[in-house]
């Protein structure tokens, strides 16, 4: 079959077989007509606000069938959905919404944004017609938001344009099957996940926000065979007590993909050992799609802590400060290379690539690769701590943190030393309890001395979101503004 924009290809499988379940939310079930029809109808509302082809129209939704019904009915005007929390602050939606520049703002409460607003729950006029509109393939797929290192928002333009065979299954996905969808949809993850089993005629089972044993239930009760997960998620899931796991058949589940950050290894090789080599999967990169590895659990167990080879026709290579190459085993800067070459992938607003002078663009990942070209992540550049002269990796001493029973989240970040430069501070989540004896006792097993944390703070709320994500410079940023 021909690719076809993706309005056209959902119309198409709607068209197939119309009374399909196509999205599975709590109690409700909408099929491909349903939500066909109304795409179709919020798309001419969208067009009497103004969209037009080329357009960008943010997306402030939470998870549900609003969120798919609005970014198709985008699509289908040529326009290129811009996905945000819905739980934004005020000033740091406004903040996107001044980067990205959208034709229409839907979701967000209807203050004066000088863009026309859409809010959450508005219907269509009845009057509109729920028929296909004409056909146009947008020049953008989706223009996903990142706030980076910086805390100050920037906009990734997906340059790839939104047409897919709908025929074709991608990403180890089987033709018919579910995708659980247990992350926020305005991370790209979950994003492309959710729509590359839409396009392709598979049933999508979408969660309003993570929770380990709904995760399992959904596995079970829905025949779930594909799932996207971030550490964080296979880390709660993991802690679950070993008869609640244990509980819920997931024989149907083919491939578990896990993305976003790097697994720590205790936790890779307990979901390895758990559900087999052949179905754990891991996938590196970035909205940017720059490059990108994948590896399987039965690789992984030969390269442990690898997060793969780069995916065909993508490259990568380890840079030190000075732009000069380094030999396998020795950490810096990862640098990727996308097949079409620079520029061919995204563009940004509101920021600038990280680029040598030949074209080679890094994601700010430090890491390094091993003789037989596996790529192993350290930590973000601009996380990584200095203390007393040794570099510490936030990301390894997090790993170690969390593989004590009682620990739900932590985050690791510097703090100003006169002695040291910066101590290593670690923010704990133990919702059991642990004192810091017991994990300075535990961590003395598995880290050096040097990058054991000289200071913990304990917190009572979770400190990475659904989608792995923590925000360390933030977390430094305010303890420095309250110590000052």
């Amino acid at each position: 079959m021909p690719r076809l924009s993706y309005g056209r290809a959902c119309g198409w499988l709607a068209e197939q077989a119309p009374d399909a379940v196509a999205i599975v939310f709590g109690d409700e079930r909408v099929t491909r007509r349903q939500l066909e029809e109304r795409s179709n109808r919020l798309a001419r509302a969208y067009a009497e606000c103004g969209v037009k082809e080329g357009d960008r129209v943010t997306l402030a939704l939470p998870n549900g069938p609003d969120f798919f019904a609005a970014c198709l009915a985008a699509w289908k005007l040529g326009a290129t959905p811009n996905p945000v929390s819905a739980f934004l602050p005020e000033r740091e939606r406004r903040a996107i919404v001044a980067v990205a520049r959208p034709a229409l703002v839907v979701g967000a409460p209807e203050t004066d944004y000088d863009v026309p607003m859409w809010s959450a729950g508005r219907e269509p006029d009845a009057s509109l017609s729920d028929a296909p509109l004409p056909d146009v393939v947008p020049a953008c797929a989706r223009a996903m938001t990142s706030g980076g290192s910086t805390g100050q928002p920037k906009v990734i333009i997906e340059k790839t344009p939104a047409e897919c065979d709908p025929e074709q299954v991608e990403n180890r996905m089987r033709p018919g099957g579910t995708t659980l969808v247990p992350g926020p949809l305005y991370h790209a993850g979950p994003f492309i996940t959710a729509w590359q089993s839409l396009l392709c005629g598979r049933r999508i089972v979408v969660l309003d926000r993570f929770d380990p044993e709904r995760c399992l239930a959904a596995i079970q009760e829905h025949a779930v065979d594909w799932v996207l997960f971030v550490p964080t998620m296979m880390q709660r899931i993991w802690k679950l007590p070993d008869a609640t796991r244990r509980r819920y058949d997931l024989s149907s589940l083919d491939t578990v993909m896990c993305s976003g950050a790097p697994s720590p290894h205790w936790l890779k090789r307990a979901w390895i050992e758990w559900l087999g080599p052949e179905r754990i999967h891991e996938a590196y990169g970035g909205s940017e799609r720059i490059g990108g590895t994948t590896i399987s659990g039965s690789e992984w167990l030969a390269h442990p802590g690898s997060v793969g080879k780069p995916l065909p026709g993508r490259k990568l290579r380890i840079l030190d400060e000075a732009g000069r190459e380094l030999p396998p085993g020795e950490v810096g800067l990862v640098y990727m290379m996308p097949p079409g070459g620079q520029g061919s992938t995204y563009r940004y607003i509101g920021a600038e690539a990280q680029a040598t002078d030949d074209g080679w663009e890094t994601l700010g990942d430090l890491g390094y690769v091993d003789e037989a070209g596996y790529l192993y992540l350290a930590d973000r550049q601009t996380d990584m701590i200095v203390t007393g002269g040794a570099n510490v990796f936030p990301a390894e001493v997090e790993a170690a943190i969390d593989a004590h029973p009682a620990v739900r989240t932590s985050a690791v970040i510097g703090l100003p030393d006169d002695d040291l430069g910066q101590r290593v501070h670690a923010l704990v989540d133990a919702p059991d309890g642990v004192t810091e004896a017991e994990l300075v006792t535990h961590l003395g097993g598995h880290l050096a001395r040097y990058k054991i944390p000289r200071s913990f703070e304990f917190v009572a709320a979770p400190l990475r979101d659904d989608a792995g994500k923590v925000r360390r410079s933030a977390l430094r940023q305010e303890r420095m503004a309250a110590a000052s």
